[in-house]
């Protein structure tokens, strides 16, 4: 059953189910994107950097963020549009690693129409060691369920 302008509240949190990001992962994204950057693509190279071996791409991270949102079924039939984010990279991701998410409502107003409002989620992406790897805000639109009501 999907939640509503009116079902949210400021600090309403949801956890998502985990991830594990694959070999597969990062191939397909590499392939998709057209990003085939060493970091991502050459262990040997990789094993070289900071990072001690291959990371997966950053937006990789983001795309993953927005499929774990989905997967817990809140926004099913409710989301109007997906409006904008900003986020940040705060550690690497891994191939192996598994993640998940934590989405905290931050702000939530009615637009000028009264069939839908906006809704703006800090969104928290976790690896298995509980290190925060990726953060930031998705802002979206939402239906109303009653717009008569106030």
């Amino acid at each position: 059953m999907p939640k509503f302008y009116e079902d949210l509240k400021v600090g309403d949190k949801f956890v998502t189910p985990r991830r594990t990001i694959t070999e597969a992962d990062i191939v397909a994204f590499s392939g998709l994107s057209g990003d085939y950057n060493a970091l991502h693509t050459d262990e040997i190279f990789a094993a070289e950097t900071q990072f001690g071996g291959r990371i997966a791409h950053g937006p990789l991270g983001f795309v993953i963020a927005t499929g774990l949102s989905n997967r817990t079924g809140l926004f099913d039939g409710s989301t109007i549009a997906f409006l904008g984010m900003q986020w940040k990279f705060t550690a690497p991701i891994y191939p192996g690693d598994t993640v998940h998410l934590e989405m905290t409502v931050d702000e939530l107003r009615r637009t000028s129409k009264p069939d839908r409002g906006i809704l703006v989620r800090e969104m928290n992406l976790i690896n298995q060691k509980g290190q925060l790897v990726q953060t930031g805000m998705f802002t979206t639109m939402i239906k109303v369920r009653d717009p008569a009501a106030e």
